[in-house]
């Protein structure tokens, strides 16, 4: 896939200006995020040896300067960026921004209407708030860690993914999006507290859910969702690859069995639980008998919801997101397209640059910020 033309975003967000102070982790993904879809990202970069931004995918979109907060000058050049902008986000530990005189009171009384976003692990209060933690630490917390995984595995780390980026950095980016529409009407701002210790524990809306009907058990490799049924589990095949199985629904089940040739009558009944290892030996023999490209053209364009397991050096090539333009590759370096996709402003990945903080204020004084709606309290 070709990225769409660069240049003066249409997106829409263009014409909202974020102010990011660099962190690591959901902070410079959720500004990824807002820069996809057209918001003008300025990052405040720390003093330090020059970055290869080329490789560092969730850079994306920026306009990159460096001040040194400690300084009296740069903090008061960063307050006059936060003067004219929208959303600021930030990822440190609590008290930090306002040791550095960069408090939300002190930022807001230069611009009331600004969204102040606030991204931590555990918070800005509780009793674990100025602690160290990883995305490993936080859902432990919630309950998801202690979900993943098989009843042999123990609980197994899904990546960083649930802490710092579904509940971290999409919180964040939805806590300030929702505050900037608010703050439209009322011409205030407002400070966004995005824990990911919060985020996550909000994923798992579902589980508390089926706990509460008494689906649900703490016992890993007894639930629906956590591999613990044949039918919503992986299978390894004759070449040592992986398919996954999703076949929950009846329906999706006699597809399933129609493609591994293999008659219902034969098994146990899905409802006796007693059956399921029996059930589970049958698919997994038969998977083994075929490799990962010949059950995959099986499966294909079938309801069985039957997908070969990718790496992701194989992702590019496969077929669908191909099709759909999943992926791009820029400067050598293969990396995702934004989403979701809008249908009249579509998002468009632009390249992070280094630039000036002094143009960078001409130009936001230039375009004046839009006025909030006339005749609002």
């Amino acid at each position: 896939m070709t990225p769409p033309a660069s240049g003066k975003s249409r997106g829409a967000l263009a014409g909202v200006r974020v102010v990011e102070f660099a962190a690591i982790g959901p902070v410079p993904f959720c500004a990824m995020m807002l820069a996809d879809m057209g918001a003008d990202v300025v990052q405040i970069a720390r003093p330090g040896p020059a970055r290869d931004l080329r490789h560092d995918i969730t850079m994306r979109g920026r306009r990159i300067v460096t001040l040194d907060l400690k300084r009296e000058q740069d903090r008061a050049t960063a307050l006059d960026l936060l003067a004219r902008a929208d959303i600021l986000l930030e990822g440190n530990r609590p008290g930090v921004m306002e040791r550095l005189g960069l408090a939300p009171e002190t930022c807001q009384a230069r611009n009331p209407r600004l969204v102040y976003g606030r991204m931590t692990g555990w918070g800005q209060d509780g009793p674990l708030a100025p602690t160290a933690g990883h995305d490993i630490n936080y859902i432990a917390l919630t309950g998801a860690l202690h979900a993943i995984g098989t009843a042999a595995s123990g609980p197994v780390p899904p990546l960083n993914l649930v802490g710092d980026y579904g509940g971290g950095a999409m919180f964040l980016a939805f806590g300030v999006l929702c505050a900037l529409i608010e703050a439209r009407s009322s011409d205030r701002g407002q400070v966004v507290d995005a824990a990911m210790v919060d985020g996550a524990s909000t994923l798992m809306a579902l589980f508390w859910g089926m706990r509460a009907r008494g689906v649900w058990s703490d016992r890993r490799g007894e639930n629906l969702l956590d591999g613990s049924t044949p039918w919503y589990a992986t299978y390894e095949t004759a070449d040592g690859g992986h398919m996954a199985v999703g076949a929950l629904e009846e329906a999706f089940w006699q597809a399933l069995l129609t493609g591994l040739g293999i008659a219902a009558e034969a098994l146990p009944a899905r409802q006796d639980r007693a059956g399921w290892p029996r059930i589970r030996t049958a698919l997994a023999t038969r998977f083994r008998q075929k490799t990962r490209a010949e059950w995959t053209a099986v499966f294909a364009q079938t309801d069985a919801c039957v997908t070969p397991v990718m790496a992701l050096s194989e992702v590019p090539a496969g077929p669908h997101l191909a099709a759909r333009g999943s992926l791009f590759e820029r400067d050598g370096v293969m990396q995702p397209a934004p989403a979701p996709r809008l249908s009249r402003t579509p998002g468009d990945p632009r390249p992070a640059v280094i630039d000036d903080v002094q143009a960078i204020l001409r130009g936001w004084d230039a375009v004046p910020m839009t006025a909030p709606p006339t005749g609002v309290a």
